[in-house]
């Protein structure tokens, strides 16, 4: 066990670029805390009967199937619909973020990012050499990510038509998608349970194995990212070839063999630019020369793309979503029932007529 080398990345993490990083993680993972917290407190007092507090919207972030759906649904009908609309505010920002800042949403915002980070610390105490993939096994593991991606792209914008994407949109199912999600971590299986510690225990023997090899967002960001004006350059003429770059680069890009970085999976985590011991041959930038973007100024943009999407929604009344505490505490009434059963991505019939809660004694009609 390498007591030194982990203290030393410990240390590292929050000198140079890498303080304002952590700056913006933490505060994110803060904030997900946060609304995590909330969100909890408000299901408790619908199943209680209690008074209802505000629900935080910020919750429908980890509603991703249900935002893609949405974006569909909103390209070709021109309807943001307000079942779960910060669902998409939220994906059309990170996409944003991809499209402008190349991965920023993993390296500087992703809470599973950030734990990753720290399991790969967990590698360092418990193994004296970091494991290294075979080159073709690290190329085949890495397509499962794309495959997942590809697999939930062709699902949604080629085998879902106008009426699937009503019928799922306004399904029992989908109105009640972040409690469902609240329940299947609070309420969690024992197969759930299997599987989140097998991740975490593949993420500690090979680093980053989720986020690498699994993670269909990252996926979908990579794909974006590569049109990016925003990149790390090399000056090829003031580098010494010391090849700290590459070997302090979490996602094992080759940095030092390339003039500027279009990998997608280039987090954008300016550790490559940290470690270079001279000074100007390494910056995220949007020129090769030119258009430098420090980690101070890169921390900046991403609050302030965040706060314009967020405030933008909120003005528009694309925030907050349109299903009343009365018509909440209807579904969570009847949650364990089939009509709100994920049935493998198939939604079972049901009658509009219950959810239309414009009307006294609605709920009598279930």
């Amino acid at each position: 066990m390498n007591i030194g080398r982990i203290l030393e990345a410990l240390k590292g993490q929050f000198v140079g670029s890498q303080k304002y990083r952590k700056v913006v993680q933490f505060g994110f993972l803060t904030l997900v805390i946060w609304i995590g917290i909330e969100f909890s407190i408000f299901v408790r007092q619908l199943e209680t009967d209690m008074p209802a507090s505000a629900r935080p919207p910020g919750v429908e972030a980890f509603l991703p199937i249900s935002a893609l759906i949405s974006l569909k649904y909103w390209i070709t009908a021109g309807i943001f619909n307000r079942i779960h609309p910060s669902a998409l505010v939220i994906l059309l920002i990170i996409l944003s973020i991809g499209l402008l800042l190349k991965k920023g949403f993993c390296g500087w915002i992703c809470p599973i990012g950030l734990l990753s980070e720290y399991l790969v610390g967990v590698n360092r105490f418990i193994f004296t050499k970091q494991i290294s993939l075979n080159r073709w096994i690290d190329y085949l593991l890495m397509s499962f990510k794309y495959l997942l991606l590809l697999f939930f792209m062709w699902s949604i914008f080629i085998g879902m038509d106008a009426n699937l994407l009503v019928l799922f949109i306004y399904s029992p199912y989908n109105r009640v998608a972040d409690i469902k999600m609240l329940k299947f971590f609070s309420n969690m299986s024992q197969t759930t349970f299997i599987v989140l510690a097998a991740l975490i225990l593949l993420s500690v023997i090979v680093p980053y194995f989720w986020c690498r090899y699994l993670c269909p967002y990252g996926a979908l960001l990579g794909a974006v990212s590569i049109f990016s004006p925003v990149k790390i350059h090399r000056n090829i003429d003031n580098c010494i070839d010391c090849r700290r770059c590459t070997r302090d680069c979490p996602s094992s890009i080759a940095v030092h063999d390339k003039k500027s970085i279009i990998s997608t999976e280039c987090h954008s985590c300016y550790q490559c630019v940290d470690s270079c011991p001279k000074k100007g041959t390494l910056s995220m930038s949007v020129l090769s020369k030119g258009g430098i973007i420090s980690a101070r100024i890169y921390a900046l943009i991403l609050a302030v793309i965040f706060l314009a999407g967020t405030l933008s929604a909120r003005g528009l009344g694309l925030w907050q979503n349109g299903i009343s505490v009365r018509e909440y505490r209807f579904h969570i009434k009847h949650l364990d029932t089939p009509l709100y059963y994920h049935n493998r991505g198939k939604v079972p019939h049901y009658d509009p007529g219950r959810f239309d809660f414009t009307k006294p004694d609605k709920s009598s009609r279930y």
